[in-house]
């Protein structure tokens, strides 16, 4: 073999040990320039891109307020964002995308249907993944132990709903879904535990997304006359179905899930939404411990935290939270500690996991549309 053909060589060898070098160094620790690589995984596209920027910017909120206090045993938290949009293909890209990247973990997680195919992929590469927003039952079914949810469950969410139908006398419910992970969580959900109870679901009806004319299907739910209906799906849709409801003559109780739980729900059904019921997460608004967050929140980003916004803060609060009494960033030391979170006070409130990484104690709250805004029901 010629001298330059033995050169050729060693500098290949050199360039694929420095590659395996590298890849090593971003597994095992994740951290360059003596900082710790956290990845975002939110929807920053697409019709969900509000919620997604509003998580977004709360974490990185979050971030400064760690690294101020000293970081996470001497070093620094650096994010990096990935869009899922909110499409359960595009969360695999972006999965992957955080991945390559090296990150030590993942928070984020807004649409179940999109959350749920990354829960693998994170828990193959040894990332442990807080999801501050998804809660479809099926992330806690498919869950490999790497995963952890400050959000109330979807079970959580219809106690909540069944006890505010119960104050109100409700008997008849229609329950009107799109089919994905979430929605159609919600509604089979709703329907097992209402009937069970007793009550009576008049009719369970799919609404495809974007749909605009709505009005075959709100023919059909009149004809139920029910006493109310609950859409379990998002805002974007939520909003017309809810105008075309009120237009058509409807005039029972309307419930919609956390997924709707935004301004834009408003926006889009307009006056139709007056006194629309609305489940949600704790909202920092309603928070005397999100007072200060909040604040800081409005100043840097000139508008008010959104519904998922404190839980966002509290999601990289409880991670720092697990790394400092773990003293450790490796993926078992991290995932056992937040194993054992345990009356974690944050903005949003007070965190315990349970056995299965969900939450012990449900946190949603229920807020109802006046006069053009949401107010606190309880």
């Amino acid at each position: 073999m010629s001298k330059k053909s033995l050169l050729l060589m060693a500098v290949l060898v050199m360039l694929a040990l420095a590659a395996f070098g590298c890849g090593q160094g971003e597994q095992q620790g994740g951290t360059s320039d003596g900082e710790i690589l956290v990845g975002i995984m939110v929807p920053t596209t697409g019709s969900e891109a509000t919620y997604g920027k509003d998580m977004e910017n709360s974490f990185n909120l979050a971030v400064d307020h760690v690294n101020a206090a000293g970081g996470i045993n001497g070093k620094n938290i650096k994010t990096v964002t990935a869009d899922d949009a909110c499409d359960p293909q595009q969360s695999a890209t972006a999965a992957n995308k955080l991945i390559s990247q090296g990150v030590v973990a993942v928070v984020g997680g807004y649409c179940s249907g999109a959350t749920v195919p990354t829960l693998a992929l994170y828990n193959d590469a040894k990332i442990p993944f807080v999801i501050t927003a998804a809660n479809s039952s099926a992330l806690a079914e498919e869950n490999p132990g790497n995963a952890f949810q400050t959000n109330g469950t979807a079970v959580h969410q219809i106690e909540k709903a069944i006890e505010m139908w119960n104050r109100d006398g409700i008997k008849k419910v229609a329950i009107v879904h799109q089919g994905d992970a979430y929605s159609g969580d919600l509604a089979k959900i709703a329907e097992a535990q209402w009937t069970a109870a007793g009550n009576e679901i008049v009719a369970t009806e799919v609404m495809n997304k974007g749909e605009q004319d709505t009005s075959a299907l709100v023919t059909r739910i009149k004809a139920k006359n029910p006493d109310l209906v609950f859409w379990t799906a998002y805002f974007a849709d939520g909003g017309l179905l809810i105008k075309q409801l009120r237009q058509s003559g409807y005039q029972g109780k309307i419930m919609a899930g956390d997924g709707s739980c935004s301004p834009q729900l408003i926006k889009i059904g307009g006056t139709a939404t007056e006194g629309v019921q609305v489940l949600s997460s704790p909202i920092a608004e309603y928070l005397p411990a999100a007072a200060e967050f909040s604040a800081k929140y409005k100043e840097k980003y000139n508008t008010e935290p959104g519904p998922y916004a404190a839980l966002a803060y509290d999601g990289i609060g409880i991670l720092a939270d697990a790394m400092k009494r773990a003293g450790a960033i490796d993926f078992d030391s991290v995932v056992k500690a937040l194993s054992e979170t345990k009356d974690y006070e944050g903005v949003a409130g007070t965190t315990t996991f349970g056995e299965d990484h969900t939450l012990a104690r449900s946190n949603f709250m229920v807020v109802e549309v006046k006069d053009g805004k949401y107010t606190l029901v309880q």
